[in-house]
Order: structure tokens, then C-alpha cells, then sequence
């Protein structure tokens, strides 16, 4: 029997290195229940979609995405990829590089168009279902639970994703899912693929560019410069529908997403002091009940507060 270790990371599946004769691989399984305090399931199924997004990524851009060995709907297995950095580690450490932001907004802006209004692609990636009990019922509806002065708004954003139909979506585009690979960004985690708004591929990674200043205010400047840089090129490559519609969901989203990291079933584990978390709170309140006209005009509120 092959040598296997499991490796961490991640709430929601199970993954090991096995060592094989020809060298190392992972293998990836699904949880039904998250490892998280509150009461998170999700269906297991969601191992067949991550990776059928892998290949589908992988054959629009070549690279970005480990490449898949075998699978079948309890588990797959793909590439080892040793020693790359994972991006929340560098932004962390300060090293917040506008220019690779901007080829992340590039890759996944050129997933979600090769793949825009494409019924054979949506019919691949019939998860709505398994969307709604990962992303927006543990997020967007679990915020809405707490903050019930919010909670038509919030419901609001979740109904308005839930309808968009439009792309091929990752679904946690989040740095820690980003590693730094020698000829660019390499996007891990697709559990959450979706046929859906990718908008909210967009607003969920910015939003971790959002609370990356809570965590390290020193780089605060650094990861606004990265926002704009992965905001610009993203919009740049938007042919699938008008550059305006997307960017107002997307702003929109942002918010309520803030929000959720905060007060949902899985909030960010770096803001612990609840002097960060009221600031996460009331920033996202302000534009829950106002909604933000563009991107640009959250960037520079946040960059101000």
C-alpha cells in the first residue's frame, strides 16, 4: 500500500500526499459536514464539479489550475505541486504585488468568458443546490440571520446571484486558494463550481483584499493597490455582457460578503480583536443600506477608513 499523509488546510474535505512510484500525488475527498463551530453541511457530490472545473480551467488556460490524474465522484486525484507560495502568505508578509493581482483578475476573467453563455458548460455544472448550501445559505442568508435589520438586503443579494446565470464560477477564489506559481497564479479549491454570476468570483476575492487590511493595516495601501490592479484587469477582459451590470453586482456583493466573514458560518480566523470586526461591520452596514454606485467607490472608502 502506497505511503499517504494527510495534509492541512481547508474545512471541507479530506487530503492526503500519497506517494507513488512514479512520485507524489494528491487525493481529495469531500466532507458532508464542514469542520466548522456552527452546523455546515454540504453535498459530497461537489468532488465530480471540482474536478470537472480543473479541467475546464485548465483547457481555457493552460497551468492554472493542477492538472487532474483520475477521479470519479468520491474522489480524484492530480498533480502535486511542491513549494510554491501560497498568496495569503505573501500578502501577509507584505509582499502585495499589484502586477500579480492583475493576472489574477486576467486568469479569471478568461475562465469566465471562454465559458460565457455556454448551455453545454451549464449543463456540466448543474450545482445549484450545492451553491446555495455552501456559499450563499452559510454566508450571505447565515449573515442575514444575525443582523436582521439587514436581512433584506442581504436576502436580496442572494436572491439576485442565485438567478445569474451567466459563467463558469470558482466559487472561493480566496488567496489562500492562489498559489504563486513560476509563469502565474495557480487556483486551487474549486469545490464551489457553479454555473452562475461571476461576479461573485470577482467581489469574493476583493473581499479578502478588504480584510487583509484589518489583519496587517501596515500593508493596508499595498492590498488597495492590488485591488485596483485585479479590479482593472478583471473588467478589461468583460465581453459577455455590459462592463456596468457585472461591476454593480460585484460592488454590490461586496458588502454582504464582508459581512459575512464576520458574522456567517465560516469567518476569517485573522480578526480577533473586536475593534477589527466592528470596523468589518460597520463599513459593510453603511453600504448594505446605501449601495455602492462601483468598485472604485469602495476601494476608496475602505482606503479612508
Amino acid at each position: 500500500m502506497p505511503a499517504c499523509e494527510p495534509l492541512a488546510g481547508g474545512v471541507s474535505s479530506d487530503i492526503w500526499r500519497v506517494e507513488l512510484p512514479g512520485g507524489p500525488v494528491v487525493v481529495k475527498r469531500a466532507l458532508p459536514r464542514l469542520r466548522v463551530a456552527q452546523l455546515w453541511e454540504a453535498p459530497v457530490e461537489r468532488n465530480r464539479y471540482e474536478r470537472r472545473w480543473l479541467e475546464a480551467a485548465n483547457a481555457i488556460v493552460p497551468g492554472v489550475a493542477p492538472k487532474v490524474l483520475a477521479g470519479d465522484d468520491i474522489c480524484f486525484a492530480m498533480e502535486f505541486l511542491p513549494a510554491l507560495p501560497v498568496w495569503k502568505s505573501e500578502l501577509r508578509a507584505g509582499r502585495a504585488d499589484p502586477a500579480f493581482a492583475a493576472e489574477v483578475g486576467r486568469r479569471l476573467v478568461a475562465i469566465h468568458d471562454a465559458t460565457a453563455r455556454r448551455a453545454d458548460i451549464a449543463a456540466a455544472f448543474p450545482t445549484d443546490a450545492g451553491f446555495h448550501a455552501i456559499r450563499l445559505e452559510p454566508y450571505l442568508l447565515a449573515a442575514a440571520r444575525v443582523h436582521g435589520d439587514l436581512a433584506r438586503a442581504l436576502e436580496g443579494l442572494a436572491q439576485v446571484t442565485a438567478r445569474t446565470r451567466l459563467a463558469l464560477v470558482h466559487g472561493d477564489v480566496s488567496p489562500k486558494n492562489i498559489l504563486v506559481g513560476a509563469s502565474g497564479p495557480v487556483f486551487l479549491d474549486a469545490e464551489c463550481a457553479w454555473y452562475g454570476d461571476p461576479a461573485f468570483d470577482l467581489a469574493f476575492c476583493l473581499n479578502h483584499l478588504l480584510l487583509k487590511g484589518l489583519w496587517a493595516p501596515e500593508f493596508k495601501s499595498a492590498y488597495m493597490d492590488c485591488f485596483c490592479a485585479l479590479t482593472s484587469a478583471y473588467l478589461a477582459g468583460i465581453d459577455w455582457e455590459p462592463v456596468a451590470d457585472l461591476e454593480r453586482r460585484a460592488a454590490g456583493l461586496l458588502p454582504g460578503l464582508l459581512l459575512a466573514r464576520v458574522d456567517g458560518k465560516s469567518p476569517v480566523e485573522y480578526l480577533d480583536l473586536d475593534r477589527d470586526k466592528n470596523a468589518a461591520r460597520d463599513f459593510a452596514r453603511r453600504y448594505l443600506l446605501s449601495p455602492p454606485r462601483g468598485l472604485e467607490e469602495i476601494r476608496q472608502a475602505w482606503q479612508r477608513s
